[in-house]
Parts: C-alpha cells; sequence; structure tokens
C-alpha cells in the first residue's frame, strides 16, 4: 500500500513538472498523449506492485499469429 502511494506521489511530481509546459503551450494532442500514457503507466505499476496478473503481450502476439504458423506447416 504505502509502494503504491510512493507510485501516485512519483506520477504526481512528474504532472506537475510537465502538465504546466504543455497547458502553456497548448499541445492538445501532446496533452493527450501524455495522460494517457501516465494513467496506463501509473495502474500498470500499481497492479504490479499488488501482485495482480498482467497482459503479455507475446500471448497476442501468439493468437494471432498461430493459425497463419499452423497453415504453413501443413504445406
Amino acid at each position: 500500500m504505502i509502494i503504491s502511494l510512493g507510485i501516485l506521489l512519483v506520477a504526481g511530481v512528474v504532472l506537475l513538472i510537465e502538465g504546466p509546459t504543455l497547458l502553456k503551450n497548448k499541445q492538445k494532442k501532446d496533452i493527450i498523449t501524455f495522460s494517457v500514457l501516465l494513467v496506463l503507466g501509473v495502474g500498470l505499476s500499481i497492479a504490479h506492485v499488488m501482485y495482480k496478473p498482467l497482459p503479455n503481450p507475446m500471448d497476442f502476439i501468439t493468437f494471432v499469429y498461430k493459425p497463419l504458423s499452423d497453415t504453413i506447416w501443413q504445406w
């Protein structure tokens, strides 16, 4: 729990450092991208700290390419 609060504290500091610059320059696309990546990173970090199962990108790649691989090996 303390580690989760530390992650949120670090994310808040990053937001306080980067946020005003993005708002001052009115960079809307950058603000959206920054926000999405920050929320995603904080969420995954907290889930990792709490020992929750995280999605593995390799599972998706295997799901997509397995039928293609099976077809090629049958030839």
